[in-house]
């Protein structure tokens, strides 16, 4: 059994940049591609010019918001550019008196040569346009907002019009992701160079909109001076699961044990269970609380449940799931301990997951394998670090990063553009929806990644294609049904399905 990952190297549209690499290496990426830094502002206005068109095609009238950086400087060539074809462009500065330095103030300066005026802002213009270009903020915001951006953001996302954002949308981290107190809600976002990682997680996944990229045709020179470790992830990276042989047998496709289930607790572990079975594991064990027996037997007849012979079964495992539904009470505790020394001593692959999650730090002295994966959200996260929800999602990507290192684990740090760390590498999930969050949709994750495990696919490449082939059944779901109402056991034709392309 194997799975390749990557079907050819992963392309600039597919890596990830810290605002401050991108700024310190355009200049010399530019003059490496034979184009100025105010060369390179023009294209950045004639694709955000192109880009308006598409996300509002009949718009005559154009508003652009522009702030005092070289985001503005993109905003009133965008403006020039509109203005050349006809449009009527009303483009208002957070400060109109303020004359603008370097790239930017060319831009301005062309702007107002070809008849463009720079006017204070105000909530009445929003009635007389037909889309908002945001060009208020830059990568380079980390404090707060001033008042005067809060209140033109607040007009803006209270408007019935499309906006389109500059490189980020005004208030997000560009690194983090992290909206700081209020921020653009755009429908479309153009950014340059390189995709700044904080656009595909947390609220910046969200304030993003559509996420459009464009290298400005320096691209090649900027990938050769700017390595990077951390990457988008999509489906369509992988080329899947082997094909069977004609002659294979059950055993050859893995035994996996779950443990969980705890009395009043049995939806969980039968989830997890299930959704191995679906994603292709050849023999999955259950072993449950006595009282959790018969409904999960009932629910899937194909999983061997026990109650008794935990040892035996540890035995017979080539790969371990513990966590959904095993409570924090006497009997979990008891099962936790043995499962996770049995894990340690001979190096059984374990997913870590749920109710075991809680009960981990107190045993992650004791605890090391280089065959184990986490797969926190961020309340579970935070107690893993000692630390809060708060600040968990205040740097989903240092988080997930800590979470590898400190548990010697392959990280899935669940939640808004999911990222798997493994302690020197990151990926962040391109699929998922709203409509995940629901119960029992952790538990589908680790019992597809508990599948990857035990049919022999490491563990780092068993996370990112289990999170992949999770995100994407719950996306076609999504399409086709809508996200409210969706249930974590809707996701097991589309996983069988995806399993097998």
């Amino acid at each position: 059994m194997h799975i390749e990952v990557e079907k050819t190297l992963p392309s600039l549209s597919q890596k990830l940049f810290r605002a401050d690499q991108v700024r310190n290496h355009e200049a010399k990426a530019a003059e490496q591609s034979f184009c100025s830094l105010y060369g390179l502002m023009q294209r950045a206005g004639k694709a955000l010019y192109g880009h308006a068109l598409t996300l509002a095609p009949s718009a005559e009238h154009f508003l652009i918001l522009a702030g005092n950086g070289n985001n503005a400087g993109d905003g009133y060539i965008c403006g020039l550019l509109a203005l050349q074809a006809g449009k009527h462009v009303t483009l208002c500065a957070v400060d109109p008196e303020r004359v603008l330095t370097g790239d930017a103030h060319q831009a301005q300066v062309a702007f107002i040569a070809a008849g463009g005026e720079v006017e204070e802002f105000t909530a009445n213009q929003l009635k007389r346009n037909d889309i908002v270009i945001d060009a208020l903020l830059g990568t380079g915001l980390k404090g707060s907002l001033g008042p005067e951006f809060a209140a033109i953001i607040d007009a803006v996302n209270n408007a019935d019009l499309p906006v389109l954002s500059v490189d980020v949308p005004s208030g997000i981290n560009a690194d983090t992701g992290v909206s700081l107190g209020r921020c653009i809600q755009a429908d479309m976002t153009v950014t340059f160079v390189g995709i700044k990682q904080g656009l595909v997680t947390a609220t910046g996944k969200q304030a993003s909109g559509k996420l459009v990229f464009e290298d400005l045709e320096i691209g090649l020179a900027f990938s050769e001076l700017c390595p990077t470790n951390t990457q988008l992830l999509q489906l369509n990276r992988f080329t899947g699961l082997a094909p069977r042989q004609v002659n294979s047998h059950k055993g050859r496709f893995g035994r996996l044990l779950c443990v969980g289930g705890n009395a009043g607790m049995s939806g969980a572990i039968r989830l997890a269970g299930e959704a191995a079975l679906r994603s292709g594991t050849g023999l999955v064990k259950v072993y449950a609380h006595t009282d959790s027996r018969i409904q999960i037997c009932a629910g899937r007849p194909e999983l061997m449940v026990i109650c008794d012979g935990l040892q035996a079964a540890l035995e017979w495992a080539n790969c371990v799931v513990i966590g959904p539904g095993l409570g924090q009470d006497e009997w979990a505790l008891k099962t936790f301990s043995m499962v996770i020394q049995y894990c340690h001593k001979h190096d059984v692959p374990i997913v870590i997951d749920a109710d075991a999650l809680n009960l981990l730090p107190k045993h992650a002295t004791a605890f090391t394998s280089d065959q184990c994966v986490i797969t926190p959200h961020s309340g579970e996260a935070g107690r893993l670090l000692e630390s809060t929800i708060e600040e968990v999602e205040s740097n989903r990507f240092v988080s997930a990063r800590l979470l590898a290192q400190k548990y010697n684990a392959t990280c899935i740090l669940k939640g808004a553009g999911t990222i798997i760390d493994d302690g020197t590498q990151t990926w962040v999930c391109e699929h998922g929806n709203p409509g995940m969050a629901t119960a029992g949709m952790g538990d589908v994750l680790s019992g597809i990644v508990g599948a990857m495990f035990a049919q022999r696919i490491n563990k780092t490449d068993a996370a990112k294609y289990s999170v992949c082939i999770h995100g994407h059944a719950a996306d076609i779901i999504a399409a086709e049904y809508g996200e409210r109402g969706m249930l974590a056991s809707d996701l097991f034709p589309q996983l069988r399905r995806l399993i097998n392309q």
